[in-house]
């Protein structure tokens, strides 16, 4: 069954609005972990407008489960942030600065030299890479290229689609995941997976490890309640 790893990014977003500490965020951090979830994710953005860099330090301290950082690798600051805190993971994103949420991912052959860089340097200090890929079987294949532990699959087109078509939403997923898996790449995915897509996404990845799951759920939470959301979330995966 695959993992579900909360980012708790909008929790941090709503503190930040109000300039205090309320809601607590590693308070937050260890109620979903005692609720059931089987991991954290945090990406933090140079303008800190969501998670702060020194969020990432008092979650390493307290998280029991695995830590997940997103960002961009091209940020100087982001790379000694993960470097000093060792996460289970690190999933490399393109982000550009200023962007609102991660919309893309690597062009893993133009960036091929640099990516293999990047994943060497963070597997040296003993942390797991994941690369943010789109579906494509050639961007697959570059980011094996690079020696990349798993990929990460950007799942925003499955999810526009999956309303209409979710055969036709599913099909180049299924394709990247088969491919991933004859290359030994560990699967990951995220963007835009919520209640009523998610199982049909699980159901249908051959190899899927961890979806990391963040303003869908919190956004359910304001109804259903955060335990409850993350059970929820869980028997998505798990039937």
């Amino acid at each position: 069954m695959a993992k579900l790893s909360v980012n708790i990014n909008k929790i941090a977003t709503l503190r930040n609005s109000r300039g205090g500490n309320n809601p607590d965020l590693v308070k937050v951090a260890l109620d979903c972990e005692r609720f059931g979830a089987e991991g954290i994710t945090v990406h933090p953005r140079p303008d800190e407008r969501h998670i702060r860099y020194q969020d990432v330090f008092d979650l390493k301290a307290i998280i029991a489960t695995e830590f997940n950082i997103e960002g961009n690798c091209r940020e100087q600051k982001f790379i000694d942030l993960v470097l000093a805190n060792k996460p289970a993971q690190v999933t490399l994103v393109p982000d550009t600065e200023g962007q609102i949420t991660s919309n893309h991912g690597w062009d893993t052959i133009k960036n091929k030299v640099y990516l293999k860089e990047m994943v060497s340097l963070f597997q040296s200090a003993g942390i797991r890479v994941s690369i943010f890929v789109d579906p494509v079987i050639d961007m697959i294949d570059a980011a094996a290229e690079s020696g990349t532990d798993r990929i990460e699959l950007y799942t925003e087109d499955y999810a526009r689609n999956f309303p209409t078509q979710p055969e036709l939403a599913i099909r180049p997923y299924v394709a990247a995941a088969e491919r991933a898996n004859e290359l030994g790449l560990g699967i990951n995915a995220g963007h835009d997976l919520d209640l009523h897509n998610l199982k049909y996404f699980a159901a249908n990845i051959p190899g899927l490890l961890e979806v990391s799951i963040g303003h869908a759920l919190i956004s359910d939470a304001l109804y259903l309640g955060l335990e409850n959301t993350i059970q929820m979330y869980l028997r998505q995966l798990k039937d």
